[in-house]
C-alpha cells in the first residue's frame, strides 16, 4: 500500500477533465494551450489538441516561444479534429474561429489570434494570451467549475 488510507490523503480526487483544445492547424494555437495545460494543470485536466486542418509540423515559432518559457512539446504533433471526435471530451476549446458544436460537449470559444506567418513578437503575444486563459481554466477547474 502507498498509504492511501492515511489521514493525509485527500478523499477520492474528481476525475480530471478531458479538455480538446482546437485551432485550424494544431500547429499554434491549440499545441500552445495543451502544453500550457500539460506543464501547469495536469493535475486537474488532461489536454488533448486537434486541428480542422492539421498542419504537417508544429510551427517552429511555437517551439521557440514555447522554450523562452521553459515548455516543451515533446512527443506533440498536428492532429485533426477526425480522430478527436471519436473520443468523448469534458470541454472543447475553440481557437479555430469557426462555429463549432460537438453533440453532449461543452464548447468554449476562445478569440486568439492565429500567429502563422506573423513575427516572433505576434507568436510571443498570443503564447501569453493563452497561457492567460489556461491558467484561468485550470483555476476553474480547481475550484470546482466544469
Amino acid at each position: 500500500m502507498r498509504g492511501d488510507t492515511s489521514s493525509h490523503s485527500r478523499t477520492q480526487a474528481p476525475a480530471k477533465a478531458r479538455v480538446l483544445f482546437v485551432c485550424i492547424g494544431n500547429s499554434c494555437r491549440s499545441q500552445m494551450a495543451e502544453a500550457f495545460a500539460r506543464a501547469y494543470g495536469s493535475d486537474v485536466l488532461a489536454p488533448f489538441s486537434a486541428g480542422l486542418s492539421p498542419a504537417s509540423i508544429i510551427a517552429p515559432l511555437t517551439k521557440q516561444v514555447l522554450g523562452e518559457k521553459n515548455i516543451r512539446v515533446n512527443g506533440q504533433f498536428p492532429k485533426s479534429i477526425d480522430w478527436a471526435l471519436r473520443e468523448s471530451f469534458d470541454i472543447v476549446v475553440n481557437m479555430s474561429g469557426q462555429p463549432l458544436s460537438i453533440k453532449n460537449t461543452r464548447v468554449v470559444d476562445w478569440p486568439v489570434t492565429d500567429p502563422i506567418g506573423q513575427s516572433a513578437d505576434v507568436f510571443r503575444a498570443v503564447a501569453g494570451q493563452i497561457e492567460g486563459l489556461v491558467m484561468r481554466m485550470i483555476l476553474e477547474l480547481r475550484s470546482g467549475v466544469r
